[in-house]
């Protein structure tokens, strides 16, 4: 038991007092919270939170059976931090802070800065280290660092949610840790093909059902899964497996949880005071205040932190549009104008600019992308150009248009014909990524497959189509878990992925399509290399909506072009002619209708060659029902 009152100042270097109010700490976890040290040759713990408007601050834990007013906190200049340093205390051992406010009235608090917390449903932060993992992964780090940002490199994500791509067979736990998730889904998402895995919030929160978007502890890896430790290795087995990670970051609100981030130290010292700017009316969910330079460094410190001390290759800004706009999901007198009285939220603005800038500068070759649903212009674009800084955009414009497309009965489809072509008169103005993404297959929306039009057969040939144009389509790719598995069911948070269709061939045939689909993305420069300018896709043909073809190409300077042609009916297009980049002979290596797949194997199986056609050249396909086809010259 440690004895009353034996907790001791500790010093802080000013420089780090001054960068930590200048909002520009970068790493402010190694300030912040509990670390190991040694003080007056004793060997314990420090312990440092911010709560500038406290009237005291106790440090309480299993240690001292959770007497809130034994072991005192001290002030630390004025900066607004409590500091003391207690000796003794262990690795892994539960804590909080009582913070009495200016009222007397006395909050157990959760320490923002954990690196490591308790499983739900309790929320204590637990005594641990940073640098306990040696790393093996130098030489991805290495070319990464020199590579830097490629925008014309191929890349194909898989969206995944840690606790349901599968469940264990046997035990108590509901969840595969990492060390289980690192020998499965890392040779998984390997053999079909995906450059990137991305992973939907891994930070601690108390609620299954928010998937991680609910964060309660932002510096700590959920103890669903395992320690600090295992989230490393299995990163770290990742990279050496040529596979890149990317994590769902949450900096758009945070929830109202009395011992959490809200109402710190008894005032609105993390988010606005005013609900009008400081809590979110469809979420529930107090807003940050990112105009305040303690509250920015918390976010700021708090991403780089996952790309230093985890190795995470980028971050997925979630909800930028909430950020981005102060009236955002709010009716007329329930928000309040910016300075200049626009609906632009300014300070919101210099935050992911400073934001991407930092990520940028800090780790080269790391990406940033943002979920952002409007046209704001220049998400993806530098920041001293007046940009966002991010390096992708979600085209959810994209996303929306081609599934509304895609679930009317083909009959229909003619007369909708611009609700594809609509996206290549704005593909290029900004760095986009094409998400197929978790929020597409759950709250009644329905599983892909369930949202194709007719009957089994044509609903599977549908989603393979799809799957094609997509891929086919200038833009980043991403998927979410099990859709490569043709699930009839919507995504249940609560369970695992079918495996059992695996059973049957049609599905195990979607699986093949998405490998097929990667190994053309990854073996064909003109599928990549111009994916953010005209000179890599030409359109061949977009006027024939009476038969709902669609046929370009997609080019490079320095490799043979491909050719690709969609048929969005169920009928079989004997010899029709279509346009070509050029003459000689063309094999067709993708067709969505190959029995591989389960099609009905409508193919070209030899060359053919193309003919002259007034001032360029024609050639004559047999186009698969709902399908597609690419065709590379041979001569």
């Amino acid at each position: 038991m440690i004895k009353a009152n034996s907790t001791r100042p500790v010093y802080f270097e000013p420089f780090d007092l001054y960068l930590f109010g200048e909002g520009k700490h970068w790493d402010l976890y190694k300030l912040l919270g509990a670390h190991p040290c040694e003080q007056d040759g004793l060997k314990g713990y420090r312990f440092a939170v911010w709560a500038p408007n406290a009237r005291a601050v106790h440090l309480t834990g299993e240690f001292n059976n959770w007497n809130h007013a034994e072991l005192p906190l001290y002030p630390v200049g004025s900066s607004g931090i409590w500091a003391a340093f207690l000796p003794n205390i262990k690795k892994s051992q539960l804590y909080k802070f009582s913070i009495t406010d200016q009222a007397g009235n006395v909050n157990y608090k959760a320490d923002p800065y954990a690196l490591f917390a308790e499983l739900r449903p309790g929320v204590s932060g637990i005594t641990w280290d940073l640098d306990n993992y040696k790393w093996n992964d130098q030489n991805w780090l290495n070319q990464r660092e020199k590579n830097g940002i490629q925008l014309n490199k191929p890349i194909s994500i898989y969206e995944v949610h840690a606790g349901s791509w599968r469940r264990p067979k046997q035990g108590l736990h509901p969840f595969l840790s990492f060390k289980e998730l690192a020998h499965s889904l890392i040779p998984y998402v390997k053999d079909l093909g995906f450059t990137h895995i991305e992973f939907l919030p891994l930070a601690e929160h108390p609620l299954d059902q928010s998937w991680g978007y609910q964060t309660g502890h932002y510096f700590a890896p959920s103890s669903r899964f395992g320690t600090p430790e295992d989230l490393k290795e299995f990163i770290d087995l990742c990279h050496q497996n040529e596979l890149g990670v990317l994590l769902d970051w949450v900096p758009a609100h945070f929830p109202k949880d009395s011992w959490g981030l809200g109402r710190f130290d008894g005032t609105a010292l993390y988010e606005h005071l005013d609900p009008k700017k400081g809590e979110h009316p469809d979420w529930g969910t107090y807003i940050f205040n990112y105009g305040r330079n303690e509250v920015k460094n918390f976010l700021l410190s708090n991403a780089l932190y996952w790309l230093k001390e985890f190795h995470i290759d980028g971050l997925r800004i979630d909800a930028v549009a909430s950020m981005l706009y102060l009236d955002y999901s709010r009716k007329e007198n329930e928000w309040i104008p910016n300075k200049y009285g626009g609906r632009e939220n300014l300070e919101a603005i210099d935050f992911i600019r400073e934001l991407n800038t930092a990520i940028h500068q800090e780790h080269p070759g790391a990406v940033t992308m943002a979920e952002e649903s409007t046209d704001w212009a220049g998400v993806s674009r530098p920041t001293y150009t007046g940009g966002l800084g991010f390096t992708y955009k979600w085209n959810m414009g994209w996303m929306h248009d081609s599934l509304k497309y895609m679930q009317l009965d083909p009959i229909y489809r003619s007369h909708n014909h611009n609700s594809l072509t609509f996206s290549m008169l704005y593909a290029f103005s900004e760095n986009f990524l094409l998400p197929l993404s978790h929020d597409e297959v759950v709250h009644g929306k329905g599983a892909l497959l369930s949202k194709m039009p007719g009957d089994i057969w044509q609903k599977q040939a549908n989603l393979r189509l799809l799957y094609a144009y997509m891929w086919a389509h200038p833009g980043k790719k991403l998927l979410f878990m099990g859709s490569e598995l043709g699930q009839w069911n919507e995504w249940n948070s609560e369970g695992e992925l079918d495996w059992v269709l695996f059973d049957f061939k049609s599905h195990r045939g979607f699986h093949t399509l998405i490998k097929d689909l990667n190994a053309v993305l990854r073996s064909e420069p003109a599928m990549y290399q111009h994916d953010y300018d005209w000179s890599g896709f030409s359109w061949m043909d977009f006027s024939d909506h009476n038969n709902s073809i669609y046929s370009f190409s997609r080019n490079t300077n320095n490799a043979k072009p491909l050719l690709w042609v969609f048929n969005f009916t169920p009928i079989v297009r004997y010899n029709y002619h279509v346009n070509c980049p050029h003459g000689g002979r063309w094999q067709e290596i993708f067709n969505s209708d190959h029995e591989r797949y389960d099609g009905s194997n409508v193919t070209n199986p030899n060359p053919i060659n193309a003919f002259d056609y007034y001032a360029g050249h024609r050639i004559a396909l047999t186009l698969p029902p709902l399908g597609a086809v690419c065709l590379v010259p041979i001569d």
